[in-house]
């Protein structure tokens, strides 16, 4: 008997891993569960001083990287800007090359999901 309740519980270990490890090559997260991971868009221009207005958003609804990855990706497809998202403070740090057109931003973020909270 004794054989058995040990059996049984290495199978539903193993079941638990393997389900476990397949979610994680799926991508994951709440927003992602079963969606590839999201690449990151990379800003060419990575020259701080080409940057020299700046701004804060307050960004609602991300609960995990993917979330603030997908923020990040919508900031930075736009056209002169260079973001950083920061999911425990729920921010944005936008770089831009010309005055932040606010507006413009809040849509982006709102296309990915998500809101900019005043």
């Amino acid at each position: 008997m004794k054989y058995v309740i040990i059996i049984a519980l290495v199978l539903v270990l193993a079941w638990s891993v393997q389900r476990v490890a397949r979610r994680a090559r799926r991508g994951g997260g709440c927003c992602g569960e079963h969606e590839a991971s999201l690449g990151r868009i990379r800003v060419r221009d990575r020259n701080r001083a080409h940057y020299p207005y700046e701004i804060t958003l307050n960004i609602g609804g991300m609960t995990c990287e993917n979330c603030a990855r997908r923020v990040e990706n919508a900031l930075n497809a736009l056209d002169g800007v260079w973001a950083s998202v920061d999911l425990s403070g729920h921010t944005a740090r936008v770089r831009a090359k010309t005055e932040p057109d606010r507006q413009a931003l809040s849509e982006a973020v709102r296309g990915a999901g998500y809101v900019v909270l005043t």
